[in-house]
């Protein structure tokens, strides 16, 4: 990929996609193409199509998804299935239609089973049964990875894989039902500071263990994956380190000053007890996170106080 090369990032102003538009610039690619939601429904196969015989990319990135967190996953069953099928399908196939050198497809960790050994290492994909609040999604992510693995197959298209971790950064999602659990921490604790409420309530039981990489790291392991490997094994990407909501929840009380207390809604569901990928793959190919969590959470709470009224 020269830096020059005409890269298509699909979902550019969601948090991942973003991301890897500032890892892209800032490397020195200068010729990176985009379209919002607006500009181009990429459900609409007909349109992906016009957009790949125009603008025909030699390498793509393929970030764009219907995402959310577990109320949202749980709520939105059709349309994440629907949603997110119909956009990797007619990504995957466009860019097999136009000769595209090389794309590479965002999974995510929920791809593995509710009940999978800990850390989830990348060959427990299809071991047992998912998650049921996010298996919608969930089974989307895997037909996308046995898409590009059908393509490679058939017809040697140089397709790749990532499973990103939970993720969170610049340009996340904070809507108080709909978001993913570390933004939606930083969005109650905050407007409980500037209430001055006396509790925060915290969804679930606090124990499940969870793992949270910073977007821009995200990011940067794409780029380097994209420029130094070719292969058929979809590759983890995270930073091998978890920790419990009640504690992620501690952290995220201390960032933002919140002095009150935190009050656990066990009627609210836990999710997977716990989801620690297994980055032992992409650290033997040369690659290792950067950001530690207390910085990230400082970066995202500052990238949400900027998006307040």
């Amino acid at each position: 990929m020269e830096s020059n090369s005409k890269i298509f990032v699909a979902g550019h102003r969601g948090m991942v996609g973003s991301a890897v538009y500032r890892a892209l610039e800032g490397n020195g690619f200068n010729n990176i193409v985009t379209r919002t939601s607006a500009e181009l429904d990429l459900r609409n196969q007909q349109a992906v199509t016009d957009f790949f015989n125009l603008e025909k990319p030699e390498y793509v990135f393929l970030c764009a998804a219907k995402v959310g967190g577990i109320v949202a996953n749980n709520t939105y069953r059709a349309e994440f299935l629907y949603d997110n099928l119909s956009i990797q399908n007619n990504i995957i196939h466009a860019s097999f239609v136009n000769d595209v050198e090389k794309l590479m497809f965002f999974g995510s960790s929920c791809i593995y089973p509710k009940l999978a050994p800990q850390p989830l290492k990348e060959d427990y994909l299809l071991t047992g049964l998912l998650e049921p609040t996010n298996e919608p999604y969930a089974i989307a992510k895997i037909a996308g990875i046995k898409l590009c693995e059908a393509y490679r197959d058939q017809f040697d298209c140089n397709f790749v894989s990532v499973m990103p971790t939970n993720l969170y950064g610049i340009n996340d999602n904070y809507h108080p039902e709909n978001s993913h659990v570390l933004p939606a921490l930083i969005r109650k604790f905050h407007e409980a500071k500037v209430n001055n409420t006396a509790q925060v309530e915290i969804w679930g039981t606090g124990s499940p263990l969870r793992e949270f990489l910073f977007a821009d790291d995200l990011a940067d392991a794409a780029l380097f994956l994209m420029l130094n490997y070719n292969g058929k094994q979809f590759v983890n990407i995270g930073s091998g380190v978890d920790l419990s909501i009640k504690d992620l929840a501690l952290l995220v009380k201390d960032i933002i000053g919140y002095s009150g207390e935190l009050v656990f809604n066990t009627s609210k569901p836990d999710g997977t007890p716990r989801k620690l990928m297994d980055v032992s793959y992409l650290h033997s190919l040369g690659w290792q996170h950067k950001v530690q969590l207390k910085d990230g959470i400082q970066l995202a709470y500052q990238d949400f106080l900027s998006k307040q009224n």
